[in-house]
């Protein structure tokens, strides 16, 4: 027994923390590809903690804080490991702290639709505890057999029906948490800010420890419609996915599968058992045979395969693109939406398909696939990026990602995210080592590192957010100052405020080597552009919102505000005081008021959150903007969404709870912390 064990044991009595060997290999890492590669090449971990503690209560989360605080130990928060970017590397000399003993119910309110719940809860037995109480988050990521609601709202993830009930961040009313100090905060959305919840949204561990989760949920569906339609190309069936959601319709899940993606989708996502085979078949991955062999010598060289795959001829080929949907929801709703999608995407060019690939789909929604490891014993690498763009530059990051990864690696991809605004891609690569003198191990981590700065710099050009919904972590953190700006010492402010010793998962979300990029835009002349494809008017902060409501009319469109402000309100003005006027945004939680700003420091920093459906690069510091007037950022832009007239806009299954609420003492004194930090950037 270590004496890091014994001394914790003895500050906290009945807390059970060990320092077996197989425990600390176990909490050594998550799943991020690049630990596997390490591995492979034979390299012992250097990342295995020191201890891991499972606390049962609130109080004990708190008491292990104090004491790692008052001795500087690292506390790396763990809830199941199923992240896939890095966020948990501990080091030697760090405690664990795993959360999953912590999975108490505190509240359900089926009136309010609200469920107080313990962020240790595990996925699939919070979902059916829900269930039960005829109730569902409608969180549902490919990892929900292994992940917790503390890591979804960690991560700022994505459930697969994102489509109607948003991600995670769409969900949160409020959370509670831990500080470095051991001081317990309760955090609250508000709809008219400021707020601490969208900053620990996000956060991967680095600002506390997550105990409690206060989450809206929605009535358990009882009717579906599912439908599926081929398109020519990739590209006009992403128009007919944008016209969809902009029509206001709202299916759960809307997967857009490009032709090589499409035609594993329409071959059915789970293989057959086979016959069990002899130790040195390709299958097991320990002793490569001759179908791994020939798989790394195509892929040390895959541009010409790409090719083959982007033609005409292969598109065609392999069938085009592929769009399966599923409608969810209480009553006549989903048949009714499904009805006028068929008509949307058929005069978008797509051919309806029935039901079938959205069902094979359904029934097999959770078979993840377990093949990624032994694919990486057989030689080989494979990985997956998440990126995010508005709908006009959502051809510029599929061409822009795709063309730096093809002279390196195989590329796929689908589309399984989209909102109003834009969409998320997901791309999936795998690769060989390049050629070189030097050991196969070392030429495959190289061309995979190249891999990931190449893409990410690629997506940054596009206009676009590397990280979707799995975080950051290690394997992204290169890339948040090109997309951030200032907004990477923002946050890095917000961390120092909350956690001065620097003890909660440090190393996280930062990087020493930063890809090159910038995401920062000029004012638009005369103080308004309109992105009619994306439906969003970048405006100037010193421009009036009545001028931009009359300008968004004269095109057909509008802000739909419920109210305008006076006529000398300014942007600037409308955003420090929360926005006044608009809609409620948990009737419609997968649109959103603000696609993206840019604010400066008061030292003259410049914060770059250009626009973009959906991010989860970090801590979100939109919490210290919108109605916070001017406190902590002033706003020089910002990309308001925009709405045709004449559109029904959507509404989901009313809420009842204070929309604003005031501000509570220890919320209040952990901004008036991040103030004065945030004063120096």
């Amino acid at each position: 027994m270590s004496t890091l064990v014994e001394s914790v044991s003895a500050a906290i009595p009945g807390l059970p923390v060990r320092d077996d060997e197989a425990d600390r290999l176990s909490y050594a890492r998550d799943l991020w590809p690049r630990h596997h590669l390490a591995v492979r090449a034979g390299r012992p971990l250097d990342s295995k903690p020191a201890a891991i503690a499972w606390p049962r209560s609130t109080e004990e989360v708190a008491a292990i804080a104090s004491y790692c605080a008052e001795r500087g130990i690292a506390m790396v928060p763990f809830g199941a490991g199923s992240g896939v970017c890095g966020g948990v590397l501990p080091g030697q000399d760090a405690l664990v702290v795993d959360v999953k003993r912590m999975e108490t119910f505190r509240r359900i309110d089926r009136e309010s639709r609200l469920v107080d719940v313990e962020c240790g809860a595990m996925g699939v037995p919070f979902e059916e505890r829900l269930g039960r109480a005829g109730l569902t988050l409608g969180h549902f990521p490919s990892s929900i057999l292994c992940s917790t609601v503390g890591g979804w709202i960690a991560g700022r993830g994505a459930g697969q029906c994102s489509g109607y009930y948003g991600k995670i961040e769409d969900m949160v009313v409020g959370l509670e948490l831990v500080t470095a100090k051991g001081d317990v905060v309760r955090a609250r959305a508000r709809q008219n800010g400021p707020s601490l919840v969208p900053l620990l949204v996000g956060s991967e561990g680095t600002l506390g420890i997550l105990t409690s989760a206060l989450l809206r949920v929605q009535p358990a569906p009882t009717t579906r419609a599912l439908a599926s339609w081929s398109f020519r190309s990739t590209e006009e069936a992403w128009e007919g996915m944008r016209e969809l959601f902009q029509s206001g319709l709202r299916p759960a899940v809307l997967r857009l599968y490009d032709p090589f993606d499409a035609m594993l989708a329409r071959m059915g996502a789970v293989k057959k058992p086979k016959a069990k085979k002899a130790a040195s078949s390709d299958d097991d991955g320990v002793i490569p045979g001759m179908g791994a062999s020939f798989l790394r010598t195509l892929l040390q060289q895959p541009t010409l395969l790409n090719e083959l795959v982007d033609s005409k001829f292969g598109s065609f080929a392999l069938g085009g693109a592929l769009v399966v949907a599923v409608w969810e929801g209480v009553g006549d709703r989903p048949g009714r939406e499904l009805a006028q999608a068929r008509a949307i995407m058929e005069r978008m060019k797509g051919r309806y398909d029935g039901e079938g690939a959205a069902a094979r789909w359904l029934a097999h929604r959770y078979s993840v696939s377990y093949r990624q490891a032994p694919v990486i014993r057989s030689g080989l690498f494979v990985d997956t990026f998440e990126v995010a763009a508005p709908w006009s530059k959502l051809g510029a990051l599929y061409d822009g990602v795709r063309e730096a990864v093809r002279g390196k690696a195989f590329i796929m991809a689908h589309m399984s995210h989209a909102y109003p605004d834009g969409c998320c891609i997901y791309f999936s690569f795998a690769g060989s080592a390049g050629e070189g003198s030097g050991a196969w191990d070392a030429r495959c981590e190289e061309r995979y590192d190249a891999i990931w700065r190449d893409a990410m710099a690629a997506a940054n050009a596009a206009g676009g957010t590397v990280a979707h919904h799995h975080g950051v972590g290690r394997s992204k953190a290169p890339a948040l100052r090109a997309e951030l700006g200032a907004g990477v010492d923002v946050i890095r402010a917000v961390m120092k405020a909350m956690d001065p010793a620097g003890v909660y998962n440090p190393g996280n979300l930062q990087s020493a080597h930063p890809i090159p990029g910038s995401q920062e835009q000029r004012a638009p002349a005369g103080g308004i552009a309109v992105d009619h494809a994306s439906l969003l008017a970048h405006v100037s902060a010193e421009a009036k919102v009545g001028e931009v409501e009359r300008a968004l009319r004269a095109q057909g469109l509008t802000l739909g505000l419920q109210s305008l402000p006076s006529e000398e309100t300014t942007v600037r003005a409308f955003v420090d005081a929360g926005l006044p006027g608009t809609r409620d945004r948990w009737h419609d939680p997968v649109d959103q008021d603000v696609s993206g700003y840019m604010a400066r420091t008061a030292k003259g920093a410049l914060v770059t959150y250009a626009p973009g459906p959906r991010r989860a690069a970090g801590p979100d510091l939109w919490g210290l903007v919108r109605g916070a007037r001017g406190r902590f950022l002033t706003v020089e832009q910002a990309w308001l969404r925009v709405h045709r007239v004449g559109v029904e806009r959507p509404e989901a299954p009313h809420a009842h709870f204070d929309r604003n609420p005031a501000l509570a003492q220890d919320e209040a004194h952990v901004l008036d912390v991040i103030a004065e930090r945030v004063a120096s950037v």
